[in-house]
């Protein structure tokens, strides 16, 4: 029985950021907003006005990068683009995920369809038709330096239109021309300038910062709920997310965390039992979840605003200007942006991890949590949640070294005709490994507080947080004494990337623009 599909109809340039994430975690049928049909056809008539009247401009008729003095012969434009594809399919590496190329092919889409690349209508149409029926290319992750636009995936993208390469359906790999056969398509004859508004744009760094950013969101959502589990867990302050502090600061994040983590213990039990301790100051990891979780939040929502901006981009180059019968050559293609988009995400994910396993530590010292050695009974014979936080350090570790900028890094191409270049690519693909290591590190202390909540029952917690509470325990026991972890660890890594998340939350999260 097959999935009823949600058709998604693409205005270029108005595409939301929840349409974003439907393309990216759903099951989804594109349609292109008839309206964007009419600059596309004029763009295309601009380019062969351009061929028609022999003049030369760079794209349509000449060579590429340092090439680009050189003039191609009408009788070789075909050629030229087809060659285009060919030699830049120098990918390497996995092939990236279908999330991921879902959102490549999507978002080329749009760009295409912005009327400002000079290709036919049947390269869109083409495009949409394999992406409706499940066909998306082979596209290795590796081989783009983020300027000219993310050229070698793209090629590989290209290459199935062409009938060559591969790809994949139902993760089965096959030749592309099966594909096309399968999708009711067939292999494309490049027309002037169409093989580089493929092969120019930012398309697959855009693509790999948004999975970031969506698994950002996911981890961001989760290590908010293990903290409010671990303040239960340790019978920690509640003063410190006092509405009035945080508007004395002003800062959007901070003020919006604070509320969300009110809203998470409001009419708990263990709050209410411990009012009059005497309890002054909890230790940073506690006390400034606000301040350090609004920062990350405030650097996922300006991620967010960047990459939905770029996903609607016409970022290849030359651009066809048809009201004035125009083709400007410029920069575009260059992924700065989505490198600073996705750096900042890099940032984000490293500090929850890095703070979230701060207070997994807090928990298992009990000199300052008050809870048993290593949160087990029979400590000494039984090492509890001991080497849990070791994994735990070693992937908050990890990330610190992943978190380097890929934005500062480049290297000149095309025999310095590319001398400056984004490095975006990267910066976003490693984004993927963070995300894993944060959602394991949130995790496993969302596991050790709900383990330290235990030594508090009867006293319940507020009846989110209980709901919260039973999910974890729907995926670990409580730990007795020692037993094999690994397999809890692992259960709790796809409890913090699931998402599965309260709605004061969520809606913290930006779905579509301002």
């Amino acid at each position: 029985m097959s999935l009823q599909k949600k058709l998604c109809c693409l205005t270029p340039g108005r595409v939301t950021l929840a349409t974003l994430r439907e393309i990216y975690h759903g099951s989804v049928t594109l349609s292109l907003d008839p309206q964007a049909v009419d600059a596309v056809v004029k763009s295309q008539q601009t380019v062969e006005a351009i061929v028609n009247q022999g003049d030369v401009v760079y794209g349509i008729n000449t060579g590429f990068g340092k090439l680009a003095q050189t003039t191609i012969a009408k009788d070789h434009l075909a050629e030229l683009q087809r060659n285009l594809v060919l030699s830049h399919s120098v990918g390497l590496g996995k092939p990236l995920p279908d999330d991921v190329v879902r959102l490549v092919m999507a978002s080329k889409i749009i760009s295409l369809a912005r009327g400002h690349s000079g290709v036919r209508m049947n390269v869109i149409d083409s495009l949409l038709r394999l992406f409706n029926a499940g066909v998306m290319p082979v596209i290795p992750e590796k081989g783009s330096v983020g300027a000219s636009g993310d050229l070698a995936p793209l090629a590989h993208l290209s290459l199935m239109l062409l009938g060559e390469g591969n790809v994949r359906i139902n993760g089965e790999e096959i030749p592309a021309v099966a594909g096309l056969k399968m999708a009711g398509a067939e292999p494309l004859v490049l027309g002037p300038k169409e093989g580089l508004a493929l092969l120019n744009g930012t398309q697959v760094s855009t693509a790999l910062a948004l999975r970031g950013l969506f698994e950002g969101e996911k981890v961001f959502g989760a290590g908010l709920v293990a903290g409010a589990l671990s303040l239960e867990a340790i019978k920690g302050s509640v003063k410190p997310f006092d509405a009035r502090i945080h508007e004395a600061r002003g800062q959007t994040g901070q003020i919006d965390v604070a509320a969300a983590v009110r809203a998470l213990l409001a009419d708990s039990e263990i709050v209410d039992s411990h009012q009059h301790c005497g309890r002054v100051q909890d230790p940073y990891s506690i006390r400034c979840v606000p301040q350090v979780m609004g920062a990350c939040l405030d650097n996922l929502r300006h991620a967010a605003r960047v990459l939905q901006i770029e996903a609607n981009a016409a970022s290849d180059n030359p651009l066809v200007f048809s009201e004035t019968g125009e083709v400007i050559s410029g920069g575009n293609f260059h992924a700065e942006p989505v490198a600073f988009a996705a750096d900042i995400i890099a940032l984000a994910v490293a500090e929850i991890g890095a703070i979230s396993e701060r207070r997994l530590a807090l928990l298992l010292d009990t000199g300052l949590s008050g809870l048993p050695p290593f949160l087990v009974k029979e400590g000494g014979i039984n090492s509890g949640f001991m080497i849990a936080q070791v994994t735990a350090a070693a992937l908050a570790s990890e990330n610190k070294s992943l978190a380097h900028p890929g934005s500062v890094d480049s290297l000149p191409t095309s025999a310095n005709q590319e001398d400056h270049v984004s490095m975006a690519t990267y910066a976003a693909r490693r984004l993927g490994d963070m995300c894993f290591n944060t959602a394991a590190v949130v995790g496993i202390e969302a596991m050790a507080a709900a383990q330290g909540i235990e030594f508090s029952r009867p006293l319940r917690s507020s009846p989110l947080m209980e709901q919260v509470f039973n999910g974890v325990r729907e995926r670990v026991a409580f730990l007795e004494k020692d037993r094999l972890l690994a397999p809890d660890i692992e259960s709790m890594r796809q409890w913090g990337a699931s998402g599965e998340l309260p709605a004061v939350i969520t809606q913290l999260f930006p779905s579509t623009s301002a």
